[in-house]
Formats: C-alpha cells, sequence, structure tokens
C-alpha cells in the first residue's frame, strides 16, 4: 500500500520532568528543569511537557508556575483527574492539559487512563478545561474502546501509549512488537477518524522513534526520559537535534519527502 501524506508537521514535546527527579534526589535547587525547558525550546522543542504528580515526586507547583509564565512554546500540564490539579490548572491556564492515570507506587505511567470506564465524570471534567480554552488530551491506549469514549467525553487530543511497543523492542520480543506497531497504526487511524487530534509518546528512543514517526496521523511526539538521559552524554540541545533528525527522516522515508 503506498504512503498516504502527512497530515501535518510532527511536533516534539520534550518533558522535563526527570531533571526534577535528578534535582529532589539530593535537595536543593539544582539542576533547575525551567532551566532545561529553556534549552529544550532553543534546540528545537516544538513544546514542554510537564507532569505535577499527586506526591510531588519530582516537578514541584514552583515549577508549574515557572513554566506557565516563563516559556516561548506551549506548556502541556500532565496531570491526574482530580480536583485539586483542575483547580491548578484553570488557574494557571497551561496550552495544554493531558490527562493521565496516576497510581501512588508506580515508578512511571504505566498504562492508559481508562477513558470508557469513567466516562461520565470525564465528560464533565474535560469539559471545564475546555471552556478555559485548555487544549484537553487523553492518554491511552490503542483499544477502540478507549478511543471512541476519549471522543464522546470531548477529548481534543488523545495521545496514545507507546511503552508496550518499546517494551517489546528492548526485550528482543520481535512479534510481539510488530504487532503492538500494527495496532497503534489502527488506532492513530481511529482517532483521526473520528476527528480526534493523534499524539504518541512513552518510552521512545533513537531505536524506536522512527516507525511512530511515520505514521501519517501522528502530529507530536512527548519524549522525556531517553532525552534527559542521552543528555548526560552528549548535552540536552544535541540530544533533542539527533530526535528532531530521526523524526524527519522517518517522516521524509515514509512519504518521499512530503514533510510539512
Amino acid at each position: 500500500m503506498p504512503a498516504t501524506r502527512p497530515l501535518g508537521k510532527l511536533r516534539l514535546g520534550v518533558n522535563i520532568d526527570h531533571v526534577a527527579t535528578v534535582r529532589n534526589a539530593r535537595g536543593g535547587d539544582w539542576p533547575d528543569p525551567v532551566r532545561a525547558a529553556k534549552l529544550a525550546e532553543a534546540a528545537g522543542a516544538d513544546g514542554i511537557t510537564a507532569h505535577l504528580r499527586e506526591d510531588r515526586r519530582h516537578i514541584r507547583d514552583a515549577d508549574m508556575e515557572r513554566l506557565a509564565t516563563e516559556l516561548g512554546v506551549p506548556l502541556n500540564f500532565e496531570m491526574a483527574a482530580t480536583e485539586e490539579m483542575r483547580a491548578l490548572a484553570l488557574r494557571l491556564r497551561p496550552h495544554a492539559c493531558c490527562l493521565v492515570p496516576e497510581r501512588r507506587e508506580e515508578r512511571t505511567t504505566e498504562g492508559g487512563l481508562d477513558v470508557a470506564g469513567d466516562a461520565a465524570r470525564l465528560r464533565d471534567y474535560v469539559g471545564a478545561l475546555a471552556e478555559a480554552g485548555i487544549r484537553v488530551s487523553l492518554f491511552i491506549g490503542h483499544e477502540a474502546r478507549q478511543i471512541e469514549a476519549a471522543a464522546a467525553v470531548g477529548a481534543a487530543v488523545v495521545e496514545l501509549h507507546t511503552g508496550a511497543y518499546c517494551d517489546f523492542h528492548a526485550e528482543g520480543r520481535t512479534a510481539e512488537r510488530d504487532a503492538e506497531l500494527a495496532s497503534l497504526r489502527a488506532g492513530s487511524a481511529r482517532a483521526h477518524g473520528l476527528g480526534l487530534e493523534v499524539h504518541a509518546g512513552h518510552g521512545l528512543s533513537f531505536e524506536t522513534v522512527a516507525p511512530v514517526a511515520a505514521f501519517p496521523e501522528v502530529m507530536e511526539l512527548n519524549i522525556g526520559h531517553f532525552l534527559i538521559g542521552e543528555a548526560i552524554f552528549t548535552g540536552l540541545g544535541p540530544a533533542i537535534e539527533g530526535m528532531r533528525q530521526r523524526m524527519d527522516a522517518a517522516r521524509i522515508a515514509a512519504f518521499g519527502g512530503a514533510v510539512m
């Protein structure tokens, strides 16, 4: 099947949570995640993502305050769908809020939000944010029922969870990796067909980004942990530039130079 043209420029959102993880491991104010966000912006990031967890294990309230006022690119406020977080979002008015599942015991976000199982509550929750002019994204798996529920509750965007795909790749489970990639591809097409903007992220690296970047419906990738880790060796700017090069190369390879 010939590749279709991409539906828009593929944006890169950089998650700076784990700069705050390093800071908090020792206490104090260094390294500063807001400084990292500005460096990412200078290196070509199209947006900055930060997850203010309920336990404040990495990003703090003061970080979000500064990010909301000091950035020149859009801020994507990742958060659990709690009343506390909605109140903060309505006060800070970021460009976007991405609602994610959150459990205190997890190291990182381990799965997608169960939108279908919580649709009535999420419809009102999403509506309040949208009325304030905040673009609402839901971090979900590729299952059809979750994608359809995301559209039904009024989300503007879905971010598809790529963690399982990346885990299968790391473990050398090629057949499962390829099946998961195919499911993500089908999910991105389904979401776009329902009028949702499609983003993707979680666990993406230099090795895994190209196949996802080649999905024509995907308009944004959100990448954090790998970039912050790579920055230890190369610097944050070169890490971001290297990711951008791979994203663009994947788009060119898939669409014959029709990168927008």
